[in-house]
């Protein structure tokens, strides 16, 4: 009986299989590394998103919620209604100036006194985190003292009222104002008067569009230099109305000074779809930040 041929390496060119061991059979090699439970990864996930909402709202933009009816018809707000939800641009005053007929967002100084922005913590700190975590999304009011105006003459301007057609002057010129609002059973006869202000240099005099359910600087403070508001508490423009769909559209700053002077009408300001368009930039390049910080935290 013939006996079975053992080859070598020599004799056909090739090394005899490697015999199988207990740890390759275990699968203990590098492409069998047991993936991380799925608990795991989406806290990691929510962790990040958490923390980049965080830098997103403290240094680019922030949502939020327009609580009061000083701003209508532009912004929509009352309590318990559903609010419009505005983005606020922060980084646009670290590249220009605040300019009149824009509409921003700004901590009250200290010499005013009711809070457009109110909010009511829980008690509880479990629900009280809740509320400063929805807070950031716009999803609930923050707890801060901020307000949002329209600025209606900046520093070095004199702002008074009114002419005989009931419109505010500025440095004597009539204002056109085509986004005052008058309640109903109200009209320009109800503009409450205030003695003219100049109004100090790096400070702003702002009103709501709601003019005769607004307290802003003709009465904050007593009126007068006390309204003013210094440009340094101011947080940022609202640029978008970002929710509810419905009302999903930019927030126009028209220029009334400029329109009363008759200025191109490119100077006047612009219209509220345009608005919009301004925004993607910052949109693009928040995503572009999302991403390097999503790439940087899975490395």
């Amino acid at each position: 009986m013939a006996e079975p041929v053992h080859r070598s390496a020599d004799e056909d060119g090739q090394e005899p299989a490697a015999e199988s061991t207990p740890d390759a059979a275990a699968g203990d090699g590098p492409k069998d590394k047991k993936k991380p439970p799925l608990w795991r990864e989406l806290l990691v996930l929510a962790a990040t998103a958490l923390v980049l909402t965080v830098l997103i709202q403290t240094f680019l933009a922030r949502v939020y919620v327009i609580p009061s009816q000083s701003m209508e018809e532009t912004l929509h707000g009352c309590p318990g209604c559903n609010n419009d939800r505005v983005l606020v641009d922060k980084l646009v005053y670290d590249f220009g100036d605040i300019e009149p007929g824009e509409v921003v967002v700004f901590r009250g100084p200290d010499a005013w006194g009711n809070n457009d922005f109110t909010s009511v913590r829980s008690e509880n700190p479990v629900v009280a985190g809740l509320q400063s975590v929805l807070s950031l999304v716009g999803l609930a009011p923050p707890d801060e003292r901020d307000f949002v105006k329209r600025v209606i003459a900046v520093g070095g301007q004199t702002v008074e009222c009114c002419d005989d057609r009931h419109r505010l002057k500025v440095d004597g010129k009539p204002l056109d104002e085509p986004y005052v609002y008058w309640a109903p059973g109200t009209s320009p006869e109800d503009h409450k008067p205030f003695e003219k202000v100049t109004v100090p240099e790096g400070h702003l005099w702002v009103m709501g569009d709601n003019r005769t359910n607004s307290t802003d600087s003709r009465a904050q403070g007593g009126g007068g230099l006390n309204g003013t508001v210094p440009e340094e508490n101011v947080i940022g423009k609202a640029r978008v109305i970002v929710l509810p769909p419905s009302r999903w559209q930019g927030i126009g700053d028209h220029n009334a000074q400029a329109a009363a002077l008759g200025a191109p009408a490119w100077q006047q300001g612009i219209p509220a779809g345009a608005g919009l368009v301004a925004a993607w930039p910052l949109v693009f390049f928040t995503r572009k930040v999302r991403k390097r910080l999503t790439r940087a935290s899975q490395a």
